[in-house]
């Protein structure tokens, strides 16, 4: 089973290595072709993450992959680690942990964004320049469409909540009614 915290360490690692040796834009891409490969391939998880296979079984398929990918020395021997820790399976927290550590170098920051409906282009350039504004760093949309919402949306940038959403608002409105 995952876990977050141990995910968040070897994410960490993972950076402080690919920053010293200067490859942390390589090693993104290479984490993301890998990560999206396994969550695509129910095939490949079996044999990576199931404990039906030896580890020196799942070390050569991985080692055949790598080959295919191209995938550098470090990130080789980082798969190699992560099997033999049997930690294969926090990829995706490992990936997002990366992720984060390497859009906060880049100063970037994340902004989720969960509306009702489907946003026009010109609306996101908008939603993100003003968020940007808001926080200081530049921001990257990430969208999801949520009709629980009814109208309006709900952006979430870190520890930041701002919420736009006419189900809040009803709520409000309905909690405010009843007090009076």
């Amino acid at each position: 089973m995952p876990r977050a915290g141990a995910a968040r360490r070897y994410a960490k690692a993972l950076f402080q290595l690919a920053q010293e040796a200067g490859t942390v834009d390589a090693v993104r891409a290479e984490l993301n072709r890998f990560t999206d490969a396994l969550e695509g391939s129910q095939e490949l998880r079996d044999v990576l993450l199931r404990p039906l296979h030896s580890a020196a079984e799942r070390r050569a398929v991985l080692s055949g992959l790598s080959d295919q990918a191209g995938a550098s020395d470090l990130v080789r021997n980082f798969y190699t680690f992560l099997i033999d820790q049997r930690r294969l399976i926090d990829l995706s927290g490992i990936r997002e942990g990366f992720e984060s550590l390497a859009d906060e170098l880049a100063g970037l920051m994340r902004a989720t964004v969960r509306s009702a409906a489907p946003l026009r282009q010109e609306q996101l350039d908008k939603l993100q320049a003003a968020l940007s504004r808001k926080v200081g760093h530049d921001v990257q949309l990430v969208v999801e469409v949520d009709p629980e919402l009814i109208g309006g949306l709900v952006a979430q940038v870190g520890d930041l909540v701002l919420d736009g959403s006419l189900r809040t608002q009803l709520t409000q409105l309905r909690a405010s009614l009843g007090q009076q």
